[in-house]
């Protein structure tokens, strides 16, 4: 397999990896020291995006075009200004953190969009240089129900382009259940019929509008296809997210927060099971990833080359990742552990056992 390189956007800097001699290396690392929330991979030799943030200086953007040797600011999102006494779902119109980032399917591809706390979706044509944000979706009227999961406001984590319909987009919010648009953003369509969510009384578990979808990834091959970690189990939609159905019978635990899907097998996908709600670390201090590849019927639990006792790393949203061969997966932990598989996960290995935690990885 050709070179490769990976990124990991961890708390103290964004660590660039290369795959050479059969294995993964750090080569490169970026602003040590400043928490990177998300990182957007270039397309061939094309821009990075990375976004930062800096606490009391706010949150920043940075974009590379020579491949990460150097970095320059661009444009943040910005909220409008808030109208007096019209809040829009009870939180302050100020960015928080740029909580995603994805390109456009298709012809799209040259569209950016950032998902961000408090739960405004953005949209960039240049590349980051200026951002609009989506107010079809931000002025949506059952934006008062909307609530944080994890966070104090709720925040847009999955962006699910479709790649052969470039004005269809899937977005899932935590906690906001999952929203699709088929005109490029003019109008939105809540889609997460099915999902319930036990945290919200009996009469209000299956309300669409309140379900805390913790990762929601779309099979590139076949693109009807979507897996989501949610809050209270697994989910899967074989109808482009017009209804969910449960996945029942997960070994260990069905609690998480990421989930990675096969690019050309929809019924293969990964997980990473935790003790819930409150503990949140690996079943009896064991981790392992649950694999599925027929489509959530039965499931297998890989733990060769895992730590098997006393650990207690935790996976976030954005820690678990495939790429394009459906063969390599990359995972990082809130410990700062990260680990690589070459075989769809039969076998793991450490890349690094003290980075800073760990808060996304992604394939270039």
């Amino acid at each position: 397999m050709m070179e490769q390189r990976a990124w990991v956007a961890t708390r103290k800097g964004l660590f660039e990896l290369r795959w050479r001699n059969g294995g993964w290396a750090i080569e490169r690392v970026s602003f040590l020291g400043e928490p990177v929330t998300m990182v957007l991979p270039p397309q061939g030799l094309g821009r990075i995006l990375a976004a930062l943030n800096l606490g009391h200086f706010g949150v920043k953007l940075h974009a590379s075009d020579d491949a990460g040797a150097t970095w320059h600011e661009v444009a943040t999102p910005v909220y409008p200004p808030q109208p007096e006494g019209e809040p829009a779902g009870g939180v302050d119109w100020k960015l928080i953190q740029v909580w995603s980032l994805e390109r456009g399917g298709g012809s799209a591809s040259n569209t950016v969009w950032a998902g961000t706390l408090p739960g405004g979706l953005f949209r960039s044509g240049d590349g980051g240089e200026s951002w609009q944000l989506n107010e079809p979706l931000w002025n949506q009227p059952g934006r008062a129900e909307w609530f944080g999961g994890g966070y104090d406001a709720p925040g847009i984590h999955s962006i699910c382009p479709h790649p052969g319909r470039p004005a269809e987009l899937l977005v899932g919010i935590s906690c906001g259940g999952a929203w699709v648009t088929r005109d490029d953003g003019a109008n939105w369509t809540l889609q997460a019929t099915g999902m319930h969510a036990a945290y919200m009384p009996p009469d209000q578990a299956g309300n669409p509008n309140t379900q805390d979808p913790h990762s929601i990834q779309r099979c590139a091959a076949q693109p009807d296809v979507l897996w989501c970690q949610h809050h209270n189990g697994i989910w899967r939609s074989t109808d482009n997210a017009a209804s969910w159905q449960e996945v029942t019978g997960v070994p260990v635990s069905n609690f998480g927060f990421a989930v990675a899907v096969h690019p050309e097998q929809p019924d293969t996908a990964w997980f990473v099971p935790g003790a819930a709600d409150q503990q949140r670390v690996p079943v009896d201090g064991a981790l392992v990833v649950n694999r599925t590849r027929d489509g959530g019927r039965s499931f297998e639990t890989l733990v060769t080359g895992l730590p098997r006792e006393h650990c207690y790393d935790l996976v976030y949203r954005h820690g678990l990742v495939v790429d394009p061969s459906g063969q390599r997966l990359l995972m990082g932990t809130t410990t700062g552990g990260l680990w690589a598989s070459d075989d769809g996960g039969d076998r793991w290995s450490v890349v690094a056992a003290h980075l800073p935690p760990i808060y996304a990885v992604r394939f270039g």
